[in-house]
């Protein structure tokens, strides 16, 4: 597996070995050894599986006080997937990396705790795979809006308008979110 860097230094962009041959392919998608080995020593929790069509738009959510750290990969389809520096007095404070995630890539990203994350369906459909090391927390919950101009994050054009939930039309703009509801920035 391949650990490549992106724009923002603890987000990392992971490309696993594929052995394929007549029969299709193979290859690991987590080894917490390999992994270990990478840097990660986080141990995961729970694994949440999403089915969305094209254009649907989920995000962008982070947690607080239950922080999670993730591996989202896209298991069929192919997604436009975000995350953004939340944490307070971050030297990256509000900038974000954007990667495509497929089937056909299978690679995957590393999202630490204190961004938040969210993406866009580019194909018909996708189903999209979270692995992450703390359990959902509705109470701590929080997200910035996926459209915020400051932020400017330039979302690809899918054919269709936007779909999101009215929870995740609603977030705050990046200026709007209160301290309390920022993540801090441990070095």
């Amino acid at each position: 597996m391949k650990k490549i860097p992106t724009a923002l230094p603890d987000v990392w962009l992971l490309e696993p070995t594929v052995f394929g041959d007549e029969r299709g392919y193979f290859y690991e998608a987590f080894n917490q050894q390999l992994f270990t080995e990478l840097g990660f020593e986080q141990k995961f929790v729970q694994d949440n599986q999403s089915r969305s069509p094209r254009g649907i738009l989920r995000g962008l959510h982070y947690q607080i006080h239950q922080p999670q750290d993730k591996i989202v990969r896209c298991l069929r389809g192919a997604i436009y997937d975000v995350v953004v520096d939340v944490r307070l007095d971050s030297p990256t404070f509000g900038k974000w990396v954007a990667a495509e995630l497929s089937e056909t890539n299978k690679r995957m990203l590393w999202v630490p705790k204190g961004y938040a994350h969210g993406f866009v369906v580019t194909s018909e459909s996708a189903d999209v795979l979270y692995k992450v090391t703390d359990y959902w927390s509705k109470e701590h919950e929080r997200g910035l809006r996926w459209n915020d101009p400051a932020v400017a994050i330039p979302w690809p054009d899918v054919g269709v308008v936007p779909q999101l939930n009215q929870r995740d039309a609603a977030w705050p703009l990046l200026a709007e979110i209160p301290h309390a509801d920022r993540p801090a920035y441990r070095r």
